[in-house]
C-alpha cells in the first residue's frame, strides 16, 4: 500500500474501505473536530476501552481552535494531547490496518503526518481459574487464559527479574496472530532462541486457527508416522515459570490458554506439578510410581496375550494367568474391542454436559462391561487388564503421550499376534528405534539427557530433588 497520503480525505476513504466501515457492524468510526481540524478514529467494537476513549475524546473536543497551530507531525500531537501511555505513530497503511484489527484505536488528524495507534483495548476473556487438566492438591490455583497480555502478567508476577524477556512476533499471513517468546536473556541458549525464531518466521500459513497446535504442526519435523509428542504444553503459570527459570523457552500464542515449553525431550514428560508441592521423598515416590505404571500400561496386554497364547509358557506359580474364561470373541479381538470401547467412552464423556459426564462415564462403563461379560462376548480377565490400562493412562499428565503409548500398545499387540515371540521382540525393538529417531522441534535430541548422556540432568528428571539455586 505504500505510505499515507498528504490528503486527509483520501486517507479516510482508504481506511473506511479497508476496514469495512458500513459493511461490518462491529467496526466503529467517529469524526471529531480537534483544535479546528478534522479528525477521525477507527476501533473494533468490543475491543476499545469505552471509558478511556471517552475521556480522551472529551479532552480533544475541549481544545481551542488554535490548539494545533504549527503542528505538522502526529508524533507532536501524541506528545501533547494523548494522555494514554501506550501509543505510537505509524506511516504504513497496512500496518495501521492490522493494528486496528488487533484491537488498537487508530486516530488520523487533518494536516498531520502519520496515524496514532492507541493501545486502549480490552480483549474479552474468562477468569484465570485453575485449568481442568493440571489440578494440584496444594499450590496456586490460577491458570493461563486465551489472551497473551494477562498470561505475560502471570509470569511477570512470579519472575520479577529484569532479564525476563517477552519477545513479540506476528505469525500467519492473514490472521497476524500474536506469539510471544518468554525467556531469561542471560540464561536461555542463544542458538536455541535463533533456531526457534527462524522456524516461527518461516511459517507460511494464512491462519493459526488452532493456535498452539497450528504452530506446532507448522514447525515440527515431518514424521507423520511418529506418534511421540514433540512439544510439552502446560496451562499452569507456576510450571511455565519454573521452566523459564531453568533456562527453557516458553512460547505463548494468542487465543490459547496452553503455552509451549521448548526444548522438549521424552524425559520431560516424567514430571508433574503435584510432585513439587510434596516433600522430595514423597515427590520422588510419586514420580517413580507414575513412570513404572505408565511403562506397565504399554506392555501389560501384549505381554499377557503372549503368555496365554500357547500353554506351557508360564511357570507353575503363574498358571492362574494362562486360563482366561472362554468367550464368543477370540482373545485378540476382545482386547482390540475393549481398546476401541474405552476411546468411545472418553469421547462420549467429553461431549456430555458437565452435570452428566461423571455419571454417564461410570454407568456406561459398568453397563457395557457387565453386559458384555453376561452375554459371553468378553472375558472378565480382559476387562480387568483394560481397566488397569485405562486408569494408568490418566497417571500421565500429557494426553499426547498417553495416545502415543496407546497406538504403540496396539501395534505391539498385533505384531505379537502375527509373529508370536519374534513379533513381541521386534515390536519392543521397533519402539526403541522409533524413540531414538524422533526429531525434536529444537534442542540437543529427543532422548537428552540419556543421548547425549548427562548424568546429573537425567538424575534430576527421574528423581525429585530438593529446591536449590539451580533446581526450581
Amino acid at each position: 500500500m505504500g505510505t499515507l497520503s498528504d490528503n486527509y480525505m483520501e486517507n479516510v476513504r482508504l481506511f473506511d474501505q479497508a476496514l469495512g466501515v458500513g459493511r461490518s457492524v462491529d467496526m466503529v468510526s467517529r469524526d471529531y473536530r480537534i483544535g479546528g481540524r478534522r479528525a477521525r478514529i477507527w476501533v473494533v467494537d468490543g475491543y476499545g476501552l469505552d471509558e478511556t476513549l471517552e475521556r480522551m475524546g472529551a479532552f480533544w473536543l475541549s481544545r481551542p481552535e488554535n490548539a494545533l497551530e504549527g503542528l505538522t507531525d502526529m508524533q507532536d500531537f501524541a506528545d501533547r494531547l494523548i494522555s494514554f501511555s501506550e501509543v505510537d505513530v505509524g506511516f504504513d497503511p497496512e500496518e495501521l490496518i492490522t493494528s486496528v484489527l488487533m484491537g488498537k484505536t487508530l486516530l488520523l488528524v487533518e494536516g498531520l503526518r502519520g496515524g496514532a495507534q492507541i493501545d486502549a483495548k480490552s480483549y474479552p476473556s474468562r477468569g484465570v481459574g485453575e485449568p481442568p487438566d493440571g489440578k494440584v492438591l496444594r499450590g496456586s490455583h490460577d491458570g493461563f487464559v486465551e489472551a497473551v497480555v494477562p498470561n505475560m502478567a502471570l509470569l511477570r508476577r512470579r519472575i520479577r527479574d529484569p532479564h525476563l524477556t517477552m519477545e513479540g512476533l506476528k505469525v500467519g499471513r492473514r490472521s497476524h496472530t500474536d506469539a510471544v517468546l518468554c525467556y531469561l536473556d542471560d540464561k536461555a541458549d542463544p542458538a536455541l532462541l535463533a533456531a526457534i525464531r527462524e522456524k516461527l518466521n518461516a511459517i507460511d500459513v494464512n491462519s493459526l486457527s488452532m493456535a498452539q497446535e497450528s504452530v506446532a504442526e507448522a514447525i515440527r519435523p515431518k514424521q507423520w508416522y511418529n506418534p511421540f509428542p514433540k512439544v510439552r504444553y502446560t496451562e499452569r503459570p507456576d510450571s511455565a515459570a519454573a521452566s523459564v527459570m531453568e533456562g527453557n523457552i516458553v512460547l505463548m500464542v494468542d487465543n490459547s490458554p496452553s503455552v509451549m515449553i521448548l526444548p522438549t525431550t521424552f524425559f520431560d514428560f516424567t514430571q508433574e506439578a503435584n510432585e513439587f508441592y510434596f516433600p522430595p521423598l514423597v515427590g520422588s515416590y510419586l514420580r517413580l510410581l507414575r513412570i513404572i505404571v505408565f511403562l506397565i500400561s504399554l506392555l501389560i496386554t501384549p505381554t499377557w496375550y503372549l503368555m496365554v497364547k500357547e500353554s506351557g509358557r508360564l511357570p507353575e506359580w503363574l498358571e492362574f494367568l494362562s486360563s482366561p474364561e472362554p468367550a464368543a470373541l477370540g482373545l485378540l479381538w476382545q482386547l482390540l474391542v475393549v481398546e476401541f470401547l474405552v476411546d468411545v467412552l472418553k469421547l462420549a464423556s467429553l461431549n456430555t454436559p458437565d452435570s452428566l459426564s461423571n455419571s454417564f462415564s461410570m454407568l456406561g462403563a459398568l453397563i457395557l462391561g457387565d453386559f458384555a461379560v453376561q452375554a459371553g462376548w468378553l472375558g472378565p480377565e480382559v476387562l480387568v487388564y483394560m481397566a488397569f490400562v485405562s486408569v494408568a493412562s490418566f497417571a500421565q499428565p500429557s494426553y499426547e503421550m498417553g495416545y502415543a503409548f496407546k497406538l504403540l500398545r496396539v501395534a505391539l499387540l498385533l505384531l505379537t499376534a502375527v509373529f508370536d515371540l519374534w513379533g513381541y521382540g521386534l515390536g519392543i525393538l521397533g519402539i526403541l528405534v522409533l524413540l531414538a529417531t524422533t526429531k525434536p522441534l529444537v534442542g540437543r535430541g529427543y532422548l537428552y539427557p540419556l543421548i547425549p548422556f548427562h548424568g546429573k540432568a537425567l538424575w534430576r528428571l527421574l528423581v525429585r530433588e530438593p529446591i536449590s539455586r539451580d533446581n526450581t
